[in-house]
């Protein structure tokens, strides 16, 4: 992954987006929010006004040549429930506030998106059959395998082939500052993960979880190959210049996000 910019966006951009779609992870950088956040928060669900949300969202839409009103999120819950839009819609307002954890569509056009604020951001892409998701998943979304049932989807709905299929994991808190306890672990472990090799203990029940390997075992698990699974080197708790992060934060901050956005074919 390498920092572009789009106009005066900066955003870090998976290989994923070179065919046929277009996606990437958002930094703080360059939007009209103040602080604490300062200044491109795309998240509602903070204090930060409604006016400067959907004018950062504009901002990063139209410099990745959508619009506003084409760019979707959900209201997310750390579930693993999925929105997928499969037909033309040209009214996506009335899916702002639907619950769940992850969008799939073969609709292009639509800027779909995941709000991150530690939690990590997955984007998936079929080239063959032009289907791409955006997921969001916390230590709950992973422990309830939110990536594989987002590659389940675009398989039993789409027809997509797991061999097809990209993914990139975004920025998130890293295995260096992500701190959780026994009952994060014991989720795991009831789940058969692989505890040992995606935490390093801390002390008496506190553990050192890196949910980007998680997730990636998670796709590979799925079909996924291992060659197409990209990852990104950022931690948004150590990097403050360039992310959000809730707990670095205090939980007064704002969101970046993961989005991704099938191209019209020519």
């Amino acid at each position: 992954m390498e920092m572009q910019k789009a106009g005066k966006i900066q955003y870090l951009k998976p290989g994923l987006g070179s065919r046929g779609a277009v996606a990437g992870f958002s930094t703080r950088h360059e939007g009209v929010s103040r602080p604490p956040y300062n200044s491109l928060n795309l998240g509602s669900n903070t204090l930060d006004s409604s006016h400067n949300v959907e004018g950062n969202r504009s901002l990063l839409a139209r410099s990745l040549g959508a619009t506003l009103d084409r760019f979707l999120t959900v209201n997310q819950v750390h579930g693993t429930d999925l929105l997928v839009i499969d037909a033309p819609n040209q009214e996506l307002s009335h899916f702002l506030k639907l619950e769940c954890d992850g969008i799939v569509t073969n609709q292009p056009g639509i800027m779909i998106a995941v709000c991150i604020a530690d939690c990590v951001p997955v984007l998936l892409h079929d080239p063959v059959k032009r289907v791409v998701a955006a997921l969001h998943a916390g230590w709950q979304g992973t422990v309830g395998n939110i990536a594989g049932k987002g590659v389940e989807a675009m398989v039993s709905l789409f027809g997509c082939n797991r061999k097809d299929i990209e993914a990139a994991i975004g920025p998130h808190i890293a295995g260096c500052c992500y701190e959780v306890d026994r009952p994060v672990r014991d989720a795991f472990k009831k789940t058969g993960a692989a505890w040992d090799l995606i935490a390093k203990e801390q002390g008496e029940d506190k553990w050192l979880l890196d949910l980007g390997a998680a997730n990636r075992y998670l796709l590979t698990d799925a079909g996924v190959p291992a060659a197409q699974i990209q990852t990104s080197e950022f931690c948004v708790s150590c990097n403050q210049e360039l992310f959000f992060s809730y707990r670095r934060d205090g939980g007064d901050t704002g969101r970046q996000a993961g989005f991704i956005m099938l191209e019209d074919q020519q």
